[in-house]
């Protein structure tokens, strides 16, 4: 059984005068504290990062280390990948950025180019190794909505620049699916709800949502909470077709279990609560 997550640590690295007025701290060295203890207690095998600074991975990778939990690294500037190479072996890999400009549309789709996709294949160490991708990717976030509650979210395009953004990453990893003949996992923060063209767009593509795909349980909510400069707030349910960090699957890869990790501890690590799998 292997354990793939997708977890968003939401990038930033120094700590705030809003969360130090009351005694917190969302510095890096003090978050990734907290995402290490999240690992050591779910131990996933590999996990698709998304909004993680250069900071942000090293301060990890020192963290898991001093908790005796051997994980490797593979680069990806905001969408690194790591994995535990006592149970993986790395095949290949690719990163990309995401250009910022997309056909038709004007204005810039990727914000300081952290929008980007990072592409992993692994084989298993078993009596009888399987091979697979793990792909990470974190879509542009801006809306298409005018509504005036959404006025700074709103960009003209964005919609149509994650459609574009879901085409690029699906056609490298459907390069290396065809080369290593493999099945594939798809995660990350996608920026869109389920039901989204983004998400349609993959599915004509042959994905299956994890939440589709579980055949034992499949957590019902959407895994999403306020974390920002100015603090962090409660975690307020809301069905998971309203999530926006997503786990698509494509060719024969038994899900059993989709799940996020919900705990009160995490509130002030992130605004995304990771989410996951367990396949055979």
């Amino acid at each position: 059984m292997l354990r793939i997550m997708s977890n968003n640590q939401w990038r930033h690295d120094d700590n705030l005068p809003n969360w130090a007025e009351k005694g917190e701290d969302c510095s890096a060295e003090y978050r990734e504290k907290g995402f290490a203890a999240v690992y050591e207690k779910l131990l996933p095998d590999a996990v698709g990062l998304q909004e993680v600074s250069p900071r942000m991975l090293d301060a990890l990778m020192r963290e898991l280390q001093k908790k005796g939990l051997r994980y490797a690294a593979l680069w990806g500037r905001d969408t690194p990948i790591i994995y535990r190479p006592d149970c993986l072996i790395l095949l290949d890999s690719e990163f990309g950025i995401y250009p910022r400009e997309i056909p038709d549309c004007e204005g810039c789709f990727n914000n300081d180019d952290t929008k980007s996709w990072n592409i992993a294949v692994f084989r298993t160490k078993e009596d009888t190794p399987r091979t697979f991708l793990l792909a990470a990717t974190h879509l542009w976030w801006k809306i298409d909505d005018r509504a005036p509650r959404f006025f700074e979210l709103y960009q003209e395009g964005s919609t149509a620049a994650r459609v574009y953004q879901m085409g690029i990453v699906i056609d490298r990893i459907r390069y290396y699916t065809d080369l290593y003949h493999c099945p594939a996992i798809l995660v990350g923060d996608m920026n869109c709800p389920y039901g989204s063209k983004p998400i349609d767009f993959a599915e004509s593509a042959g994905y299956v949502h994890a939440n589709h795909a579980a055949s034992e349980y499949a957590y019902p909510y959407h895994g999403y909470h306020w974390c920002g400069r100015d603090g962090h707030y409660p975690y307020e349910p809301a069905p998971w077709e309203e999530a926006i960090d997503h786990i698509l699957i494509k060719g024969a890869f038994p899900v059993k279990r989709m799940d996020r990790y919900i705990d009160d501890s995490y509130l002030a690590l992130s605004d995304h609560f990771p989410a996951y799998i367990d396949v055979e």
